[in-house]
């Protein structure tokens, strides 16, 4: 909880939200006020101030400090909280990636094989880079594999996170007496009988990543220790339905004896290769799926008939209602269309459409859930939008999808400041219910007019 530290780090970080708790440290969203950025700030407990795990703390620093890859969060800062005397904590300052970890994801939808391999092959590459620098990270883990969404037309790129028991060049094992680290369900096989760990560690456990970003399921369920000894009794089950590729790569990285698995290399040559493979099947159908579902989307706007129709006050309502709960000047209701945006109800604003182009609206429908833009000044999704590099100045866009019965996004409601600001989970619950009262309403409106005709 921030009440343990102050809430301004150094006169620098000012606190803010938790973003995640661990056994060791909570991480939370800061802004950086001397380059108004935001970051994120992993804190240490106050019972991790004993030497051994000051020491494990020191190490992460010092791994993180000496890496440098597009694949690795990346640590700015690293500073000592000594407000309580007796209670020094070591804090990380890290990039804060937007986006959600690997283990929400696979909560979620289904992954395409695209994805899978799209991911694989970002992971990959950070190993080989750690590896080739004698580092073994030794956790590798859904929770630690943050999903950065730079832009709505590209995909999520994977960034490793959480180096904490990493083993780095010329350290020995730091566990002793053959004691195991790691989470249990992705030890490899030496790992759970504490035994010397490599580069093939990390190879196992990205292969039961991938295994399970296939499956939707953990190879090796259960209670620590069943689970730890599971891998030494069996393989895991690779789904006979699998592309032959698939489950020759797997079943060799996920091979029980460590000189059996490929070079860290070789994987990432053949998740490359996967990447190439997969891509090319997906362009081959992505323009008529698409085309496909833009054209339904556009069937039920007509289904609607919502376009160009006079103000209503109920959906102006919504989007006062909305602005206030938000403390913003402007709320839409957008309706997006062929080439236009379309503004049901616009709050604080007089334009009652924009080109399709640079409307961040048309980028929100694009997305399953919100679409938030939280300071547009630094993020790669609005940095060069003409509604926030000209006159305009928009800072901060936050917007839910319009969503039909049968699952095709209409348009947004969307909040919108000239001033960049967070927005907490709690607000997005709020601004989604709103959206689904606008739907509502639009549904309402059509069985309405059916009944009278």
């Amino acid at each position: 909880m921030t009440e343990q530290f102050p809430k301004f780090l150094n006169a620098r970080y000012r606190v803010k939200n938790l973003l995640g708790r661990g056994g060791m440290a909570s991480v939370y969203r800061a802004t950086d006020e001397r380059l108004g950025r935001d970051v994120a700030i992993k804190i240490f407990e106050l019972r991790a101030a004993d030497e051994p795990n000051i020491q494990r703390q020191q190490a992460e620093i010092n791994v993180l400090a000496s890496l440098n890859h597009h694949s690795l969060v990346t640590l700015f800062d690293v500073g000592v909280d000594r407000s309580e005397a007796n209670h020094p904590q070591i804090y990380l300052v890290m990039e804060l990636v937007d986006g959600v970890d690997l283990r929400r994801r696979l909560d979620g939808h289904p992954m395409s094989t695209r994805h899978i391999a799209q991911i694989g092959y970002d992971l990959a590459e950070g190993l080989d880079y750690i590896h080739g620098r004698g580092v073994i990270h030794r956790d590798i883990k859904p929770a630690n594999i943050l999903l950065a969404e730079y832009s709505s037309d590209s995909r999520a790129r994977a960034k490793l996170t959480d180096f904490g028991i990493a083993l780095f060049p010329d350290s020995a094992r730091m566990t002793s007496q053959g004691m195991t680290t790691g989470t249990a369900a992705y030890l490899s096989p030496e790992q759970a009988r504490g035994e010397h760990v490599g580069p093939a560690s990390d190879i196992y456990a990205l292969g039961l990543v991938l295994l399970e970003c296939f499956t939707g399921e953990t190879a090796f369920p259960g209670e620590p220790i069943p689970s730890a000894l599971a891998r030494l009794q069996r393989n895991p089950a690779i789904p006979e339905e699998l592309a032959p590729e698939w489950r020759h790569l797997l079943s060799t990285m996920l091979a029980r004896e460590p000189e059996r698995r490929p070079p860290t290399a070789e994987v990432v040559l053949a998740l490359h290769q996967a990447v190439i493979a997969e891509t090319g099947r997906h362009r081959g159908s992505e323009s008529h799926h698409l085309e496909s579902d833009e054209r339904e989307r556009l069937q039920e706007v007509a289904r609607l008939d919502i376009l160009d129709t006079p103000a209503d006050g109920a959906f102006d309502r919504i989007t006062s209602l909305a602005a206030r709960l938000f403390s913003v000047p402007i709320a839409i209701v957008s309706i997006v269309d062929t080439d236009r945006i379309w503004f049901k109800s616009h709050h604080g604003l007089e334009l009652e459409e924009v080109p399709r182009d640079p409307g961040l609206c048309a980028s929100a429908i694009m997305s399953d859930g919100p679409w938030v833009v939280e300071d547009a000044r630094v993020d790669p999704r609005a940095l060069t939008n003409p509604l926030v590099a000209e006159g305009f100045g928009l800072q901060f866009y936050a917007g839910v999808p319009l969503t039909t019965r049968n699952g095709y996004n209409l348009g947004t409601l969307c909040v919108l400041d000239f001033e960049p600001r967070v927005i907490t989970g709690p607000e997005l619950s709020t601004l989604t219910d709103l959206a689904a009262l606008v739907m509502s309403e639009l549904e309402l409106r059509l069985e309405s007019r059916r009944a009278a005709l």
